[in-house]
């Protein structure tokens, strides 16, 4: 029973802790105008708008491309959170009450805002749509991708499963009925359970770091760096490996696309160059 009431108290922590996050001013990405900015030096205006009002898959936009597009916002992300964590590691023993709290909402806030970026260039839908509160769709499939992060194996099958369900309605929407009711659910409670406790573990480690001025800037500052982007990497990972990542209508290997006219000539086959499916990223 104890264990039980343990496991509802993580669970609840969490829930808290990701509703509050997400309403920090910032946190929230607005997905078309992320889209634009962020594909705008590498995509054409067309491909941006088939992006935007579909998806960059259907886009056609290679994975290669997103790769690199990912990379730049989990750096930009990283770089951001950890001056933001060693800023508050400054005031030392005696503010650490309110830093560590404040510490911990930031920290989670660019786990939401990183998630969002990566999850709208591998195709996923908009994740908040507008709604002042998290939906229980939202809330799940935002469990799940932080379980990811943290590298829990449950959570990597449950997106999967999340990402299929997808694929086969075509939908433009979250799958509300697998991630509120179905199969799906009773890993997102777990997952919500672990990640709980694991970030309770990681705000005492944070505390501790934070006890002498100036070298708990630099260690908080560290501390977070080094798990931040990690963290941010798996689940880029993941998501990229996803059959909805995949751009549609791209050419298998081995095989050549011929020049419809002697001059407009596909941006995909230009030189009857091979499309190379993506290969592993170098991390």
């Amino acid at each position: 029973m104890d264990m039980d009431k343990t496991s509802e108290n993580a669970e609840s922590r969490f829930s808290a802790l990701l509703a509050a996050a997400a309403r920090l001013p910032g946190v929230r990405i607005d997905r078309e105008a992320y889209l634009r900015t962020a594909l705008r030096r590498h995509c054409s205006e067309e491909d941006i708008r088939r992006a935007t009002e579909e998806t960059p898959a259907a886009a056609g936009i290679p994975l290669d491309v997103l790769d690199r597009v990912a990379n730049e916002s989990i750096r930009y992300e990283t770089a951001k959170v950890s001056a933001i964590s060693a800023a508050t590691g400054l005031p030392g023993l005696l503010a650490m009450p309110a830093t560590v709290p404040a510490d911990l909402a930031q920290y989670v806030g660019h786990m939401l805002r990183i998630a969002q970026k990566l999850a709208y260039l591998y195709s996923w839908p908009d994740l908040f749509s507008g709604e002042d509160d998290l939906d229980d769709a939202t809330r799940s499939v935002l469990t799940l991708f932080f379980g990811v992060m943290f590298g829990t194996q449950s959570a990597n099958a449950a997106v999967g499963k999340v990402a299929e369900a997808m694929a086969k309605q075509v939908a433009k929407t979250l799958p509300k009925k697998a991630l509120t009711k179905g199969v799906v659910y009773p890993v997102v409670k777990k997952i919500a359970q672990h990640l709980g406790v694991s970030m309770t573990k990681q705000t005492f480690a944070k505390s501790v770091s934070k006890a002498v001025p100036v070298v708990g800037a630099v260690v908080s500052g560290g501390f977070t760096f080094a798990t931040f982007l990690p963290m941010a990497k798996r689940l880029k990972k993941h998501l990229s490996g996803l059959e909805i990542a995949e751009p549609t209508g791209q050419v298998i290997v081995g095989e050549t696309v011929p020049p419809t006219d002697g001059v407009n000539v596909p941006k995909q086959s230009r030189d009857w160059r091979l499309v190379r499916r993506r290969k592993e990223v170098e991390e």
